[in-house]
């Protein structure tokens, strides 16, 4: 892809260090900027000691990290963002610090050292609301999300496309459904097994157990950002990442509890808020439509519900260690 070093903001985390891992793998020398808050070590130990990798504990509001992250830089993966939908309502301000200011940091540098030539941001289905149309394309109009999170991620976008048509660098926004995979620590799968774990006889599900959304497993997703960076783009260009079917809440309940061993279980429903959503601001269905990237010649290998599985096993796997 590049000759110069690559930026991965948010590299020690769940996507980020997959992402790491494919560049390193391909030859490319790597940065990670991570400031482990929800990241880990762990996820890029294999790489720490080999020269052409360099991990800085750095946030992207502290200027120096930033900088000293962008040295000899001139492509950036822009993920770093605190990853938690719902703990948007009970705490707006660090959806707005760690998604919306972290943004305008770094598109500030870039600015100021004009050395980038490409960003590459991780949006999310949540820009789109309750579209009325679904699968939902890129150019659907009107976004309106419904959490804050969602908010956040819309803002950057916006603030990504001023700079990148005023500051004559071009930018990639990816608009992710929801990725799972080995080495995730958040979202409904993670949920439900801690869950298990603690009492295997009954599962509290949140909401009324309908909710039916798109799961694509990490590696289709490393493997859809990789393509969309090489994609002969406008200035900025927008891709939908997902997959083409769906699950419901109560169905993923069920293949965690397979994967586990378990039987008899007792499914408790909250009932939810607001129409059996899990939480305030929970998109009750999303699909997005991936024909644009399907054209590049990119397709999941794997449907949902293997995706749910394939990152259940690996999960459960992970916890059961004696060391987890």
């Amino acid at each position: 892809m590049s000759a110069s070093r690559i930026l991965v903001t948010g590299g020690a985390g769940f996507i980020g260090s997959h992402l790491a891992d494919a560049l390193m793998t391909s030859g490319n020398p790597v940065t990670v900027l991570d400031n482990l808050s929800s990241g880990s070590l762990d996820n890029i130990r294999r790489w720490i000691n080999d020269p052409t990798f360099n991990f800085i504990h750095g946030d992207l509001l502290d200027h120096e990290s930033l900088r000293k992250a962008l040295t000899g830089c001139e492509v950036v993966y822009h993920l770093a963002a605190d990853p938690e939908v719902r703990r948007g309502s009970m705490d707006p301000e660090l959806h707005y610090r760690q998604n919306v200011e972290a943004t305008f940091r770094l598109l500030e540098e870039l600015r100021k050292t004009g050395d980038v030539k490409m960003l590459i941001f991780t949006s999310s289905s949540t820009v789109y609301g309750e579209p009325s149309k679904i699968p939902t394309p890129e150019d659907y109009s009107p976004l309106k999300p419904i959490s804050v999170y969602g908010a956040s991620k819309l803002a950057c976008e916006a603030l990504i496309s001023s700079y990148a048509h005023l500051y004559g660098f071009k930018a990639i926004i990816l608009r992710l459904a929801n990725i799972v995979g080995p080495r995730s620590r958040h979202g409904v799968i993670y949920d439900f097994v801690n869950k298990l774990m603690r009492n295997p006889r009954e599962l509290e599900i949140l909401g009324d157990g309908s909710q039916t959304k798109s799961y694509l497993y990490v590696e289709d997703c490393v493997r859809a950002m990789l393509l969309a960076a090489e994609s002969n783009a406008s200035e900025v260009e927008i891709f939908n990442i997902g997959s083409e079917d769906w699950v419901n809440v109560k169905r993923i309940a069920e293949i965690v509890v397979e994967e586990m061993g378990l039987r008899d279980v007792r499914f408790k429903l909250t009932g939810g808020v607001d129409g059996g959503r899990g939480w305030p601001g929970d998109v009750k269905t999303m699909l997005l439509d991936i024909r644009k990237l399907k054209s590049l010649g990119w397709r999941p290998r794997y449907g949902s519900e293997e995706a749910v599985r394939l990152a259940a096993r690996a999960l459960i796997e992970d916890l059961r260690k004696p060391d987890a």
